[in-house]
């Protein structure tokens, strides 16, 4: 019984399944709604007749029954008579696999158990993609609003013809992985998905189903990951969705209190609730089984952990210790967790947390929630406050780039340039950027620099890595044509060089988590805004230099100690002519001399481009308690 314990693969039984009885083709419908007093199928089968199939109920809770000759495709809800008041409702199945495309919400019965995957090699494999010491580069992005066909009405593109588009650009690009907006049936385009009804159900609006297996199983075959938003914070209050179900409150809080989000206008999943648990959390492992994904991210944690969130004073209630904590919340993401990760050991769960609450991306067992890794907000807001400055004022906002790195392992962090951060008036990423155009490329590349640097996974919104101009907008295409411009196809260029030696350098990714893996070399000169640090491997040796200027100076004769003597070859320079740059640099490499500073036994003696970010890596050198033979 779903009261009485843990039932996390309920999407077995409850929804519609097409089956053979006695006999007989059909499809076994089952629904929870334990305070109906009758509940019947309607659908196009039946011309949405409430007297036509009536269902039976069973102590549970659990209405069920058998329809001869529905087939896939089939249209239905469930028409709900409470046994309180009067209340009549038609419910979209909480447990549909298919929907209806909007602004219409029945579900679609479909059988999703007959797909052919072909991405054995990858599965058997994912586990070192997955891992935390792997170079995990994400690309975000909505379905909706990628490419569109303008030629034929500005429509979408399905998910059959996204699939190789989309796998070709990620793979040129270099990424490992693409984060999808939500996917799961939502009414309205404008919630991006996150106002989720059909949390069983990949969204109608580019195909079926199936059509979105094909398309995971295309990006699993060339390599590419792939992480699914999950909303488990809130969901809608649109009639045919989980509000009000059954004339009760039965999958939200009845007091407003802690039952709706006043800032969203939606309602809160009541998480003490174990049948809710079972929903949510059998969700969630739903979309791993059965569609194969690699990662969930979990939105709006922040919002999930703290009963006052986005309530004033006397709009909330506090738990039984008289604290500000949702114990009950708490408990849900580590159950959640906790069974994710007994399933699918080789996925990753990723928070959405905004807040100092400690230990999200820690284990369980020593207190944590355990997720596998964290936004890091904070350090998307520094970063943003401080590149958005005029070069001239930076030096008075230095620990913007440097307070990072006090916080920094610990927990496992995702650098995070997502939507969230070029919507509602807040401008696209170059368009944050001081300056006139020249210097706006200059200084975004220079970011990304620093990102690909900086420990911890990379995340950037699709539109982002050209230098999309206008702010995103869910309703029409990215602006491609851009890349015709020697600018943004620069950028481009960059945002590719940058995976490709990120995924090639162990230095970056091997001891993401680690502080054994960064060591600074300056992050004192706040006067001339540069930086410079190195990245360690768990081969010592395995190191590289980077040095960023974060003025549009140039500046020669610019020393940075270096620990090893030899020749450090210039690997990369965001101010090469390929990526729009100026193109000053050090042609291709300087050798160490034993002049110490910083506190390294040897020096290089740089030129530092405008703008720009540098990166060395030692050809030859050796340290010097280590002396040549």
């Amino acid at each position: 019984m779903l009261a009485e314990g843990e039932h996390y693969r309920a999407f077995d039984k409850l929804g519609a399944h097409l089956i053979q009885f006695e006999g007989t083709k059909g499809a076994r419908f089952a629904v929870w709604a334990p305070n109906a007093e009758q509940v019947s199928v309607i659908g196009s089968f039946n011309n949405w007749n409430r007297e036509a199939n009536p269902m039976r109920s069973s102590d549970a809770g659990i209405w069920s029954s058998f329809i001869p000759g529905i087939e896939q495709g089939t249209l239905y809800k469930y028409h709900v008579r409470s046994r309180y008041g009067g209340y009549t409702v038609d419910k979209a199945d909480p447990y549909g696999f298919a929907a209806e495309i909007r602004p219409q919400t029945a579900s679609r019965v479909w059988n999703i158990d007959n797909y052919a995957w072909g991405d054995a090699g990858w599965m058997s494999n994912r586990h070192i993609s997955n891992g935390l010491s792997a170079p995990i580069s994400i690309y975000e992005m909505h379905l909706g609003s990628w490419r569109r066909v303008p030629e034929e009405g500005n429509r979408w593109l399905s998910y059959r013809e996204m699939a190789p588009l989309l796998a070709q650009y990620l793979h040129d690009a270099g990424y490992t992985h693409l984060e999808f907006l939500p996917v799961m049936e939502h009414p309205f385009d404008g919630s991006w998905g996150y106002e989720t009804i059909g949390y069983y159900a990949p969204t109608s609006r580019f195909g079926t189903p199936t059509d979105f297996m094909y398309l995971i199983d295309y990006l699993h075959q060339r390599g590419i990951g792939v992480i699914l938003d999950w909303v488990a914070a809130h969901f809608p209050k649109d009639e045919a969705g989980l509000g009000y179900f059954d004339g009760t409150h039965l999958y939200e809080h009845a007091d407003p209190r802690v039952g709706e989000h006043p800032d969203w206008n939606t309602l809160i999943f009541n998480y003490g609730r174990r049948e809710v648990k079972n929903f949510l959390i059998g969700n969630a492992l739903f979309w791993l089984d059965k569609y194969h994904i690699d990662g969930l991210r979990v939105d709006a944690v922040a919002a999930m952990l703290y009963l006052d969130y986005g309530r004033r004073e006397g709009q909330w209630l506090p738990n039984r210790f008289g604290g500000k904590e949702n114990l009950e919340a708490i408990q849900f993401l580590r159950e959640l967790n906790q069974h994710v990760y007994a399933a699918f050991p080789d996925v990753m769960t990723i928070a959405e947390e905004s807040t100092a609450w400690p230990q999200v991306s820690r284990p369980i067992y020593v207190g944590g929630l355990g997720f596998g890794l964290k936004w890091n907000m904070g350090w998307m807001h520094d970063m943003l406050d401080y590149i958005s400055k005029d070069p001239v004022f930076r030096a008075y906002h230095h620990n913007r780039i440097t307070f990072s790195l006090i916080y920094a392992f610990t927990e496992n962090f995702i650098l995070p340039f997502s939507h969230d951060e070029v919507v509602y008036g807040k401008g696209s990423m170059i368009g944050k950027m001081p300056g006139d155009e020249w210097r706006k490329f200059a200084n975004l590349r220079l970011l990304y620099g620093f990102m690909f640097g900086h420990p911890g996974k990379k995340l950037l919104f699709m539109g982002g890595e050209f230098g999309q101009w206008a702010e995103w907008n869910h309703d029409t295409s990215l602006d491609w044509h851009l890349l015709n411009s020697p600018a943004h196809s620069g950028l481009l260029r960059w945002v590719r060089d940058l995976n490709t030696l990120y995924r090639a350098q162990p230095a970056l990714f091997d001891l993401d988590f680690a502080p054994e893996g960064f060591e600074w070399v300056d992050c004192n000169d706040f006067q001339r805004s540069v930086i410079s640090f190195i990245r360690h491997g768990k081969d010592r040796e395995n190191m590289l230099l980077f040095v960023c200027n974060f003025t549009p100076v140039p500046r020669a004769n610019y020393r940075v100690g270096a620990p090893l003597e030899g020749r450090w070859r210039e690997i990369l320079n965001s101010d090469a002519p390929l990526y729009g740059g100026s193109g000053q640099g050090n042609e291709g490499g300087l050798e160490a001399v034993p002049l110490p500073i910083h506190g390294r036994p040897f020096s290089l003696n740089m030129t530092l481009p405008p703008l720009g970010l540098l990166v060395f890596k030692c050809e030859d050198g050796v340290s010097p308690w280590e002396p040549k033979q």
